[in-house]
């Protein structure tokens, strides 16, 4: 099936950030300027329910959710999550099921009608560009997800965290509305473990889907050798990312760490351009390449351009709140402002860039004082248990509670709740019982030179056409 957008690769991919901090209004704005513009489906379904029980007070869930095909589903959701007057200051909100194997049909619904809405307000009324992204970790969603972004019309595909080599073959199913199974990874276990979706319980009709184009976000010369062996792993193109990015990074190769903890990146962990050109797959170069200067020195080594995230994440329509926005706004003009790479903080495994904030769980006695809870779940790993059943485990789950699931009590230690803190970056935090609201962590890349520019040109803050001007500059 022919690809939208084969004919025109934009030079410039806004990143895929946080959890809807890469909102559909940046999105937007980015799309129309003619670039790719990107939303984050990452813990979208708990975007959508908490903002419905917020109130929808734009109205614009509900209006989009008018347009999902099928309309049982959308008022399904909507009864259930939505409260007209939005939910009182001293009521948490009601979460959404969490992930697993063997999800119900509402928890299915769910993830798909609320990718189909972010992306379809993204789209709205232009013909730009729209891409999602998403993390390869979080498995159990992606499925549905992608067949939600499917319906609204998603222009392209961008995953990473993780080797995505199934996701080529999904789009092509999910495209002529075929039952497609998704492998999942369990620990602890030797058998295979899958995860299916069949659009047509869902959705009868309508098919033929555009198949998006797919950009698989990689670190190594190595896994685009391995993904382009084969045509049913092979992506459409590439997003080669250097350590400097914010959010995951890659591990290094040597798990070596410096005094302060953090990892110890080399010579190995620099991908081979030359070879990734060989290849024939088209690519954009991430991670400290968010200046004009950079975009012309990523075309002259032969990308289509770059992806860029800080300056797009600090631009007003992006998701975080005006409060955290501004704070990190101000904490970029100083020269001494630490970025640290922390090697525990992502229950992932995965490296993760955390900026050091007042009033954030960077700040180590926030952190111990909170309450460890895995309430929503998104970066659970599935494993076997003794009894043979499958049970899901987080580092960052209470202490005991990991331990008796057999996980590995190394890597409980400083591991930090992001599904929680990510969605009070974007006001959406949890109540407590004892009153206190979720506290935020912020990530944002190493290289700071594109936001201290665009603060100097732009004192009050930029926008997203800001941004992009910027670039092209």
């Amino acid at each position: 099936m022919e690809n939208s957008g084969e004919a025109h690769f934009p030079q410039i991919i806004q990143g895929g950030m946080g959890i809807a901090v890469s909102s559909w209004q940046l999105a937007r704005e980015v799309s129309q300027t003619g670039e790719l513009g990107v939303v984050s489906g990452t813990a979208i379904d708990s975007v959508i329910a908490r903002r419905l029980q917020d109130g929808d007070t734009s109205g614009e869930i509900q209006r989009a959710l008018l347009h999902f095909p099928h309309q049982e589903i959308a008022q399904e959701i909507i009864d259930r999550y939505f409260i007209q007057s939005g939910r009182k200051e001293n009521e948490p909100y009601f979460d959404v099921p969490k992930l697993t194997l063997n999800p119900k049909q509402h928890a299915i619904n769910l993830l798909v009608a609320s990718a189909f809405v972010e992306v379809w307000l993204a789209k709205e009324g232009h013909d730009g560009l729209i891409g999602i992204n998403l993390l390869e970790k979080i498995q159990m969603a992606i499925p549905a997800q992608l067949f939600g972004a499917m319906l609204a019309g998603v222009d392209y595909v961008l995953i990473g965290a993780g080797i995505p080599a199934q996701i080529p073959h999904i789009l092509n199913e999910l495209s002529i509305g075929n039952k497609v199974s998704m492998k999942v990874d369990v620990e602890d276990s030797t058998d295979k473990h899958r995860l299916d979706l069949n659009p047509k319980v869902l959705i009868q009709e309508l098919y033929p889907l555009k198949r998006p184009i797919f950009l698989a976000i990689v670190s190594s010369h190595a896994l685009v050798s391995y993904l382009n062996k084969d045509e049913v792993t092979k992506p459409d193109g590439y997003v080669i990312e250097y350590n400097l990015a914010g959010g995951h990074n890659a591990p290094p190769r040597k798990k070596n760490v410096d005094e302060n903890g953090e990892p110890i990146y080399g010579d190995l962990d620099t991908p081979n351009l030359e070879k990734i050109k060989s290849s024939g797959s088209p690519f954009w170069l991430a991670g400290s390449f968010g200046t004009p200067e950079k975009l012309r020195e990523a075309l002259s080594m032969g990308a289509q351009g770059i992806q860029v995230g800080s300056i797009f994440a600090l631009a007003s329509e992006s998701g975080f709140t005006f409060e955290i926005r501004s704070s990190v706004l101000n904490l970029t003009a100083d020269e001494n402002l630490k970025i640290s790479t922390d090697a525990t903080a992502s229950p992932t495994g995965f490296p993760f860039k955390v900026i050091g904030m007042p009033q954030t769980l960077s700040e180590e006695e926030l952190y111990a004082s909170r309450t460890r809870i895995c309430d929503l779940g998104y970066l659970r790993t599935p494993f076997k248990r003794d009894n043979g059943g499958i049970g899901y485990r987080c580092p960052a789950e209470p202490m005991n509670t990991y331990e008796f699931k057999k996980g590995d009590p190394n890597q409980s230690l400083g591991a930090k709740c992001l599904c929680n803190a990510l969605m009070a970056d974007i006001g959406l935090g949890q109540l407590r019982p004892d009153g206190r609201i979720e506290l935020p962590l912020i990530t944002i890349g190493s290289d700071l030179d594109g936001p201290r520019r665009l603060k100097e040109m732009y004192p009050g803050g930029w926008s997203a056409k800001n941004a992009v001007d910027f670039l092209r500059s």
